[in-house]
């Protein structure tokens, strides 16, 4: 069978390459496109645009999952073992599968209907640099794959070990470590699952310069976080921004190691 789209492939398909076309299927419910959602290589936007396939099957999941309290849809997406991870989360495939599940939210599904994942792959479909279908689909019903987490539980925890994200204003990207971001994709589900929920950043400065510019300076911080989260497909609406100032410390002004963890920016959930 001769797919329209080898006319398009200059370098030749491998045999063992892993792409996915965008489709899910359950009893009742069963929908197939021969194209899916692409990325470039190395980040976790998709790249419009989006075939009007998806856009009509995307309709008929909304009005599906209307009909269908219980259903839910996971999304996982996958990234290759050699691409670099550029997102907050533990891996390109999760931040990919939340860039998809935020193009079904602007559709007007609401965004506690789906669950995401990622996973890293050896063998993803890559071709001029645009990796193909590295997302898939699947109806389940809720307690069928959605964990039990305890929402209140994952709140508390924030508020009594908040996320800290230390950095200069000066800088122009945040650096996060395995569990950090392990700590954005739960944080990611608490928002889209609860109701009225909020990210809250609040900046914190050291003692350098007087109180008044250092709340300005915190403010600085706690937006600069802010665009971080945005850019990484958190909603803007979702977060609020705060700022201490000097007035919170958690080490010493004496020495520049205090100064540097003071310089800080905490991320609570509300």
């Amino acid at each position: 069978m001769t797919d329209s789209k080898e006319n398009k492939i200059v370098t030749p398909k491998s045999i063992n390459s892993f792409e996915k076309k965008f489709e899910f299927s359950d009893e009742t419910l069963e929908y197939s496109c021969e194209t899916n959602f692409n990325f470039e290589k190395d980040r976790f936007n998709y790249s419009p645009p989006t075939d009007s396939c998806i856009n009509i099957g995307i309709e008929k999941l909304k009005s599906y999952l209307s009909k269908n309290k219980e259903i839910r849809l996971e999304i996982t997406g996958y990234t290759n073992i050699t691409e670099k991870n550029t997102s907050a989360f533990p891996n390109l495939g999760f931040a990919r599968a939340n860039d998809v599940k935020n193009y079904f939210i602007s559709k007007g599904i609401p965004s506690n209907r789906f669950e995401i994942n990622g996973e890293i792959k050896n063998n993803l479909k890559i071709v001029e640099k645009r990796v193909i279908g590295p997302i898939s689909f699947k109806l389940s019903k809720t307690q069928s794959f959605v964990k039990a987490e305890n929402w209140n539980e994952i709140k508390d925890k924030y508020s009594s070990t908040p996320l800290v994200l230390n950095f200069d204003s000066n800088q122009t990207e945040i650096s996060l470590s395995d569990s950090e971001r392990e700590s954005m994709a739960e944080i990611v589900k608490y928002i889209d699952n609860v109701a009225n929920s909020k990210i809250i950043c609040t900046g914190h400065t050291d003692n350098s310069g007087n109180r008044i510019r250092n709340i300005e300076l915190g403010l600085e911080r706690a937006n600069f976080a802010k665009y971080y989260l945005i850019k990484n497909g958190m909603s803007e609406s979702k977060i609020e921004t705060y700022s201490k100032g000097q007035d919170e410390p958690i080490s010493d002004n004496l020495t520049p190691e205090g100064k540097a963890k003071n310089r800080r920016t905490v991320i609570t959930l509300k």
